[in-house]
């Protein structure tokens, strides 16, 4: 098989498997992504472009499925959008403005403590009360700044927190997938931004990816429409345990390998 080929569909199978886990859990498209696009060698800020830009088709999918179903409180969403994008163009200029043997280290840190994360959320499968949530503008900041710098991070970010201060989790999660939209166009343009400026100075290799990020793109809006509607019924815990320990591994790989270990 062509290796283009095969490139495209590996990709096309990770993002299905991430979109699909992200729309109906609330997180680890970003983070799943990222951790694999570093396993393929690529330089951070590329690698946060290339899921920033995958997210822009995959994220307005899902979020138009969770309005039709109802899972969306659009206030909450609005301001983790407004505030999200903030936070996600100045990660953008952060990580942007770094080399790749500076950052990268710091960066498979990250994707480690999320992938913990994720699995601290499955092990606290029991939510408190419910309530309204009352600060989404430093929440949404700070969410979309580490995604931006990381390439994933606004649904563990966003998602643990409002379900972990009682919001309702079928709102959180449609909300944070909405908002998302909104953060993965404004770091998007961002990128763009940056490239144009010539401050991004290592964006070349990003061309030479583009199967890759086909390859995303498909999967995702494959499964965005089924994400939504298996949201009440899928048995979130067990989906983030698998999910959390695939990021740690993969972390862990990824450290190794910078360590000459592997």
């Amino acid at each position: 098989m062509d290796p283009l080929v095969a490139s495209f569909l590996i990709f096309v199978a990770v993002g299905f498997a991430a979109q699909l886990v992200d729309g109906a859990v609330g997180m680890a498209y970003g983070v799943t992504a990222a951790t694999v696009l570093l396993a393929f060698g690529l330089p951070p800020a590329n690698v946060s472009a290339a899921v920033h830009s995958s997210k822009v088709f995959t994220c307005a999918a899902s979020a138009a499925a969770h309005l039709a179903s109802g899972n969306v409180d659009r206030r909450l969403a609005l301001w983790l959008a407004g505030s999200g994008a903030a936070g996600g163009i100045l990660g953008a200029y952060v990580v942007t403005g770094l080399p790749a043997a500076t950052i990268k280290p710091l960066i498979i840190a990250y994707l480690g403590i999320m992938g913990l994360i994720i699995l601290v959320r499955a092990w606290r499968s029991v939510s408190p009360a419910l309530r309204r949530f009352h600060y989404p503008v430093p929440l949404g900041v700070t969410g979309g700044f580490l995604d931006a710098i990381g390439g994933g991070g606004w649904g563990p970010t966003v998602t643990t927190t409002l379900i972990g201060s009682g919001v309702e989790p079928r709102k959180a999660i449609g909300s944070t997938n909405t908002a998302e939209f909104v953060v993965a166009l404004a770091v998007s343009f961002a990128f763009v931004t940056m490239l144009l400026t010539g401050r991004w100075g290592e964006a070349g290799e990003l061309l030479d990816n583009l199967w890759p990020v086909a390859g995303l793109i498909a999967g995702g809006l494959i499964a965005a429409p089924f994400a939504a509607r298996i949201t009440r019924v899928l048995p979130a815990a067990r989906m983030s345990w698998v999910v959390g320990s695939v990021v740690i591994l993969l972390a862990l790989w990824q450290g190794l390998q910078l360590a000459g270990v592997v």
